[in-house]
């Protein structure tokens, strides 16, 4: 029998990853059960796709009550909590709830207790990507949590919303987030890298564009993709984040209160979360995680925009 499947969350990650359960997933043309806090975004969504395949809710009670399996992908910590609280005053028996978002390991812990002691199944997920990989069902899902959770879940992620999977079967839930922010720290190392690459490039006059030539031959992919964000602007010019500031620091925080909590020290991140909260003093709301290179210019006094 056919699951019926919830999704809850139209980010820049969760638009991509709901198209391509809706184009390519087991759903037996049974359509997706959607529900974002701001409804433009399902209806921008439903637009994109066949007419049907798509069912717009207008609360996450009514799919709760609808869907066998519940996706997440929220932005931080206390929306995850919330949207999990009110899930919560629900019959969940039977039901798997997977969650994609980036949050704090103990707060999955917390989350997965809450949710199997209600007679569910739960399932830490967190994806590695891009919002274009995302929409390209590129990804890469890190599945943990019982090997029944993991196996009832595969059906919707290799070949379906992501391109690999890092197999974390009986593992603890809060290893997948570990992963997930360790993971990112080579994001933020990577763009600060580019920025202050690319800085002095400019300032000694050799030039971004040699540069640029050098990391697309050398580092083609995520390297190659953020240098040219930078180098064309697109950090300061474009009207929605691709990974905003306010996101960005908060997976930086979480991933330096988990080296702090070890006793290891992360000093590569600790410079670029001092530049990313420059970015959002500059940028505000719509700084962008590549506006690290403005943030480098502004310290030589070059401008914050490059154009």
């Amino acid at each position: 029998m056919t699951s019926t499947v919830f999704w809850i969350g139209l980010g820049n990650m969760g638009r991509g990853m709901a198209k391509n359960l809706v184009l390519k997933g087991p759903l037996d043309n049974q359509p997706l059960l959607v529900h974002n806090r701001t409804k433009q975004r399902s209806l921008d969504l439903a637009s994109q796709l066949p007419p049907g395949k798509v069912t717009i809710l207008d609360s996450i009670s009514s799919g709760i009550r609808q869907a066998d399996i519940i996706f997440l992908i929220l932005s931080k910590d206390s929306v995850v909590e919330s949207a999990i609280s009110e899930i919560l005053t629900h019959d969940l028996t039977g039901k798997l709830i997977i969650d994609c978002s980036t949050i704090h390991p103990t707060t999955t812990t917390r989350i997965a207790n809450s949710i199997t002691s209600r007679g569910a199944q739960f399932l830490a997920a967190p994806v590695f990507g891009a919002p274009a990989m995302a929409d390209a069902g590129q990804l890469i899902g890190v599945l943990a949590g019982p090997s029944a959770s993991v196996d009832r879940a595969r059906p919707y992620f290799k070949g379906v919303i992501a391109r690999a999977e890092i197999d974390m079967s009986d593992e603890p839930y809060g290893k997948a987030l570990t992963l997930k922010l360790v993971g990112n720290t080579f994001v933020f190392n990577m763009v600060e890298q580019l920025a202050e690459g690319h800085v002095l490039a400019e300032k000694s006059g050799l030039g971004t564009k040699y540069l640029h030539q050098w990391v697309e031959q050398m580092f083609p992919g995520p390297y190659a993709a953020y240098s040219t964000r930078m180098l064309s602007g697109d950090y300061h010019t474009r009207e929605e984040p691709l990974f905003a500031v306010d996101l960005a620091r908060k997976d930086a925080g979480h991933a330096l209160k988990l080296a702090e909590e070890v006793g290891v020290r992360m000093r590569n991140l600790e410079v670029a979360d001092e530049h990313l909260k420059e970015v959002k003093e500059y940028a505000g709301e719509k700084g962008d995680i590549a506006g690290i290179y403005g943030a480098v210019r502004r310290e030589v006094g070059l401008g914050y925009e490059n154009s």
